[in-house]
């Protein structure tokens, strides 16, 4: 039997790690697959409206090329997640500026670019929502409660109530290697898709569902993969389905790679959001209860939204020991890209609230900050916002104590760049 304790507190080489760092490793972009066409996906200019007409120029000789459009889609027309509510080709409406709407392969990048150029699309355009506050569509909603909060916020005896709304925004992963996938078709009906991706088994079902697939015929297989953080678990999916269609109806072997401009613009980034905190304490800085609400922006389909919002809600009260909690969380969407995964997955947004909200309420009570994590923090025998009863392995005071031994003190003056004297300080 192995000694699985034996890694523990020692470094433990990564099994790649020296391909890596020799520059033997090879990512998607680097395979040769002899015969291999170059994709391209064509998409929407407009976030919101619907397509009135496709023009292909007739000047242009389309036999060199292969165009894929939703109807040679043989599946179903879905990318596969939680919600079959996100096409893997727009069939007329558009939600999201960067929608794919049309596939196109060439033998060569210069008559890819040409192709491109040679078709025009025309949009009826409908009004974008781009507010929060304006969105009509509810993707999930979470409520976790304890305690009486109401009560505690009707009846304010001796109790400080402090208020604070914290927006988050976008946040792009920026992993070194971009999307990419290679198509290969093979006897049988079989396609295999080999790319940098982070959950194969997510590419394996999308695959099946849209190409009518079965498992046998559906092969998937994870190159290196050059960063990912969350935006290659679910985007993968569309990818590998857009570089099977081309390869099934090329009959020959298809590259999609995303150059850098086209990842940032179409790909999932971190959910933005507003959180807004209600916290009420004693004037000793006893902590009594928190009201907190969450409303998160999935962009204009579901993929792991209502996931990212659970956890955003289950974290939101922060390792803080409260008699009285109530969260409130919902995602809605708008005409934006949609959101997905990112490492944290929900966490940071919500945490990055609640720890901001311990400094206003430190500095509402006129204490440090410091001693009010102290205070407040789960121990052993505590119960979290979510009605867990801790009774082992709370390690709250050795972290922070860890922290502080580890952190350097910190003082603005001693920072280049930064403007002394009163009011605020800058970088420069």
């Amino acid at each position: 039997m192995t000694d699985t304790t034996a890694s523990v507190g020692r470094p433990v080489p990564r099994r790649e790690g020296g391909d890596k760092v020799t520059g033997r490793a090879r990512y998607t972009d680097d395979l040769v697959v002899p015969g291999a066409w170059y994709g391209k996906t064509v998409r929407s200019s407009i976030p919101r409206g619907r397509v009135r007409s496709i023009t292909f120029d007739p000047a242009f000789d389309w036999s060199s090329v292969v165009v894929v459009t939703a109807a040679d889609i043989p599946g179903d027309n879905v990318v596969q997640l939680i919600r079959d509510d996100q096409p893997a080709l727009a069939a007329g409406e558009i939600r999201h500026r960067e929608e794919p709407i049309l596939l196109i392969a060439a033998p060569d990048r210069d008559t890819l670019a040409a192709a491109e150029r040679a078709i025009r699309i025309e949009y009826e355009t409908l009004e974008p929502v781009f507010d929060i506050d304006r969105a009509t569509e509810t993707y999930s909603t979470i409520e976790i409660g304890k305690g009486e909060v109401e009560k505690v916020f009707k009846d304010l005896k001796d109790i400080e109530v402090v208020e604070r709304t914290f927006k988050v925004g976008l946040q792009e992963q920026l992993y070194i290697e971009t999307q990419g996938a290679i198509a290969i078709p093979e006897p049988g009906g079989r396609i295999k898709v080999i790319g940098s991706l982070q959950c194969p088994y997510y590419v394996h079902r999308a695959l099946k569902r849209a190409l009518a697939l079965t498992d046998e015929q559906a092969v998937v297989i994870q190159a290196e993969t050059g960063g990912g953080f969350g935006g290659k678990e679910e985007y993968p999916s569309i990818v590998a389905i857009h570089a099977a269609l081309l390869a099934r109806k090329a009959g020959r072997p298809v590259r999609l790679i995303y150059d850098r401009h086209e990842d940032l613009a179409a790909t999932t980034k971190r959910h933005p959001g507003v959180i807004r905190h209600r916290t009420a304490v004693r004037r000793d800085g006893t902590l009594v209860a928190q009201d907190i609400e969450i409303v998160l922006d999935g962009g204009a389909y579901c993929t792991l939204t209502p996931v990212v919002l659970s956890r955003a809600a289950i974290h939101a009260a922060g390792p803080y020991a409260c008699p009285n909690v109530r969260i409130r969380a919902r995602a809605v969407a708008t005409n934006t890209p949609p959101n997905g995964a990112f490492r944290g997955f929900g966490a940071p947004q919500s945490l990055f609230a609640a720890e901001l909200m311990v400094e206003h309420v430190a500095e509402r009570l006129g204490v440090p900050s410091l001693d009010l994590r102290r205070k407040w923090m789960l121990r052993l025998g505590d119960t979290t916002a979510t009605g867990q009863t801790l009774t082992e392995s709370v390690g709250s005071e050795l972290v922070l104590d860890a922290a502080l031994k580890a952190a350097p003190p910190f003082h603005l003056s001693n920072v280049p760049g930064v403007r002394r004297g009163r009011g605020p300080r800058r970088g420069t």
